[in-house]
């Protein structure tokens, strides 16, 4: 998980400023969002390979990422598991595109305005020769980085 020195610091000093009580309590919550921001700090602008065993940070972006998006959850369920998945936001939406290597084709997805967990899907789109490659490449061997988006 990839996350900034100045945002553990400063989550840490909120940690120490509650109470033992509330400490307790809020545990789990705090953490569940510094695993969240740290995730989205980490994907946003990337490509990642989504593979179920071993797991793969992009598959469990994809998993919290359907949770939160159930359009996006359907439309996996219904497709299947894309090879990569790449991730991007704005301050309105977020934007996915979902690589499927064997069939050689992307979908792209974004997230609608004021319509809270629904997304909007376009595509099969082909995938270029030389994104199969670098792709394809990179599923060999994941401890190669990828390029960023």
């Amino acid at each position: 998980m990839v996350t900034s020195l100045s945002h553990i610091t400063r989550s840490l000093q909120i940690l120490g400023l509650a109470t033992t009580g509330a400490m307790t309590i809020s545990c789990g919550l705090v953490n569940d969002a510094l695993v969240e921001n740290g995730m989205s700090a980490a994907a946003n602008d990337q490509i990642m390979l989504v593979r179920k065993q071993p797991e793969s940070f992009g598959y469990q972006r994809l998993d919290m990422q359907s949770r939160v998006f159930p359009d996006l959850g359907f439309f996996v369920t219904k497709k299947g598991l894309p090879d990569f998945m790449a991730e991007t936001h704005n301050r309105e939406r977020h934007y996915f595109i979902l690589y499927y290597l064997a069939d050689r084709e992307a979908f792209a997805c974004r997230s609608r305005v004021g319509q809270r967990g629904a997304m909007e899907f376009a595509g099969p789109y082909p995938i270029t020769k030389g994104e199969y490659r670098l792709l394809s490449d990179f599923r060999k061997d994941p401890s190669r980085q990828l390029a960023r988006l």
